[in-house]
């Protein structure tokens, strides 16, 4: 019987298994209530007296191999567990792919090429930094033009002649002195100007300018493409065009649509009136055509602006210009599902 007990313990100490269920199964054959344990120690009364103290002993001893047997592997298998949890696959990517999302200026601006580029306008863009000539004097206003007190201008360094563009109508210049007429382009870009920062205004933001050169051109043309933009972008049917001045433009009109006076929030961002401006255009001064070698006796053409940001402000009615370059997750984060 002793001889029999010490095979079981040889047996225990030697067992290995990496799989739950053969553990499971090892331990109900030794330490179950109808292991072998269990059958030995119903044994024991049968033992003589003389082989009573060997007898329990060899089999406290299968039974601490069968427990400590049963211990190690469970802690091997817990820990393994554990490693896989906290590495997983190796093969995959060391950080999750989050789904981005577009921001709003850049959605927007996208929406109003694409409305434009439907009916035969392509895009052209300029550098930022800009001259003299191209942002100022080549758009009818020259030096101690007191237009230009209308605009803050960041100036580069000292030299009064290199300067942050404060609008994409020094791309229009630089198209025009690059191609001849026809001309039907828009000149989305970043702009900057030295205005205090707040709630409605800040330094740098968004225009889109567009440019139509070509014969016989009108103002009802210049009205009928504001009226298709406005149907197409906001849903609004119904413009007005209030006189206005522009040293580049002659005539020239702020753009105006009937938001209407539906909600509280209508009342508030059209002041009471229902009507909101959206932004400026014209018919090309003759002098701007001049400065670009396009003869004004033979061409004409109308010219439009208007800013991204402000546009996006009523779409997504956001309160504050400041949150389109705070850059906060939380805001970005809502235009996940958009184009």
């Amino acid at each position: 019987m002793i001889d029999k007990i010490k095979e079981y313990i040889g047996e225990a100490e030697a067992f290995s298994t990496e799989n739950k269920e053969e553990l499971e199964a090892f331990r109900i054959k030794f330490l179950g209530k109808k292991g072998v344990l269990n059958d030995f120690f119903a044994e024991f009364k049968n033992v003589p007296n003389e082989q009573k103290k060997e007898f329990g002993q060899v089999i406290n001893a299968l039974k601490t191999a069968a427990e400590d047997k049963v211990k190690s592997i469970v802690e091997a298998l817990e820990n393994k567990e554990e490693t896989k949890g906290v590495f997983g696959d190796l093969t995959r990517a060391a950080e999750p792919v989050l789904i981005g999302s577009r921001h709003p200026i850049s959605i927007v601006k996208n929406q109003i090429i694409d409305i434009f580029a439907n009916i035969g306008f392509n895009v052209s863009e300029g550098p930022e930094i800009e001259d003299d000539w191209h942002n100022f004097t080549a758009l009818n206003l020259p030096e101690y033009h007191p237009a230009r007190d209308m605009q803050d201008t960041f100036f580069i360094q000292t030299n009064p002649d290199v300067l942050l563009r404060t609008h994409t109508s020094s791309v229009q210049v630089r198209y025009m002195e690059n191609h001849k007429p026809p001309i039907r382009t828009i000149s989305p870009g970043r702009v900057f100007r030295n205005e205090a920062i707040s709630s409605r205004s800040h330094c740098i933001f968004h225009q889109v300018e567009g440019l139509y050169i070509d014969k016989d051109v009108s103002f009802a043309d210049l009205k009928q493409t504001l009226l298709y933009f406005t149907k197409e972008m906001f849903g609004k049917s119904k413009i007005r065009l209030r006189p206005s001045y522009f040293p580049f433009t002659e005539p020239s009109a702020e753009i105006d649509i009937y938001w209407g006076l539906k909600t509280e929030t209508d009342y508030r961002i059209t002041k009471g009136t229902g009507w909101l401006e959206i932004g400026g255009c014209g018919m090309v001064d003759p002098n701007v055509l001049k400065n670009c070698d396009i003869n004004p006796d033979e061409y004409n053409g109308f010219a439009f602006g208007m800013g991204v940001e402000r546009i996006a402000m009523l779409l997504y009615q956001i309160g504050d210009i400041r949150m389109f370059y705070e850059n906060d997750v939380r805001f970005l984060e809502q235009f996940k599902s958009s184009i």
